[in-house]
């Protein structure tokens, strides 16, 4: 007898990338909007300091899973290695260079610079692990760019991001913005690292909460971000077709990235494990390294509208990459 099992609401999203994540950041803009008052708040108990801490602890956590053996075991993959950060780091910052006279009118130049700092942020850690290794690809590989990626992005990324602020109407102390996020994420994760042989196996069992921790994290981040933005009508300039054609813009840089990386990938002739590894890895950015940068990068005012067009490449990158991985999964698999 033939049944058919109807897959629950939760599944169907699944499916196509969507989960409570994406919703929750969502309802997250909305909170603030309705009610502001607990994200503007100051004090020791203030949610802003106790995201500060919470980003820290999740910087710690992720650098107490991550195996050295793991990560000696990629280094020896450079030509990947170089394509990955390449992409990440110079391609998409040139690609949205190129395209700035999209957004170049007076009331969109808030939401260029937003793209701008996409473009300039790490690749993911978390989603790009689990994409390769849904898709069949060089699963150590993948765990050692994305690893080293949020690294390099402590500094490159304020590089980048130095070129459109330091004109600014307050200075732009790259030194002191690098200072900072060495603190708060370079510092964790080393330490985090050291104490792997005693802790790593404790961070593996739990990895499933911890993911829920980094991600309420980041719902608090965006929370207060979009607080301040809304307590200063920064969105007021902005409507449905500004925030549309973001959109627009955001999914078609993911598939021209994507597209590139595939011409670039069969050129130096990768096999097809390390394809897929330089496609996904390549192609994604940050939504921690995002939320934790511009707490840092940008005046509070501007936190909110700099982290929109972020949100909305994660939510894109999150929906696409998951269709086509598990396309390749299923081709992998046959």
């Amino acid at each position: 007898m033939n049944t058919t099992v109807t897959p629950s609401l939760p599944q169907l999203l699944a499916r196509v990338g969507l989960d409570w994540f994406l919703l929750a950041l969502l309802g997250m803009i909305g909170l603030a909007y309705l009610w502001p008052e607990p994200g503007l708040a100051e004090g020791p108990f203030a949610l802003s300091r106790l995201a500060n801490l919470g980003v820290s602890l999740i910087f710690f956590f992720y650098g107490l899973r991550l195996s050295p053996d793991k990560l000696r075991v990629g280094l020896s993959n450079w030509r990947l290695h170089l394509t990955i950060h390449l992409c990440t780091f110079l391609l998409f910052p040139m690609l949205i260079m190129g395209g700035r006279w999209l957004l170049a009118t007076e009331e969109t130049a808030l939401l260029w610079l937003g793209a701008f700092y996409v473009a300039a942020l790490p690749s993911t850690v978390s989603s790009s692990v689990v994409m390769v290794s849904i898709a069949g690809g060089n699963l150590p590989a993948a765990i050692f760019n994305a690893s080293i990626s949020s690294l390099i992005g402590v500094f490159l990324t304020p590089l980048w991001m130095g070129l459109f602020l330091a004109g600014g109407s307050e200075a732009y102390d790259l030194s002191g913005v690098i200072g900072k996020l060495t603190i708060q994420v370079v510092v964790p994760v080393l330490a985090g690292i050291l104490l792997h042989r005693w802790g790593g196996a404790f961070a593996e069992r739990h990895k499933a909460s911890l993911r829920y921790f980094d991600q309420t994290v980041i719902l608090v981040i965006v929370y207060t971000s979009f607080c301040e933005s809304f307590s200063r009508r920064m969105f007021a300039s902005l409507d449905w077709t500004d925030l549309l054609l973001l959109s627009l813009g955001m999914l078609l840089l993911f598939f021209l990235v994507y597209a590139l990386i595939q011409v670039l990938s069969n050129w130096l002739g990768f096999s097809r494990p390390d394809r897929i590894t330089a496609l996904f890895c390549g192609s994604k950015k940050s939504l921690v390294q995002g939320s934790v940068m511009a707490k840092v990068l940008f005046p509070g005012d501007l936190a909110g509208i700099a982290l929109l067009p972020i949100m909305v490449y994660h939510a894109l990158q999150l929906i696409v990459a998951s269709i086509i991985a598990q396309a390749m999964g299923r081709r992998t698999g046959s």
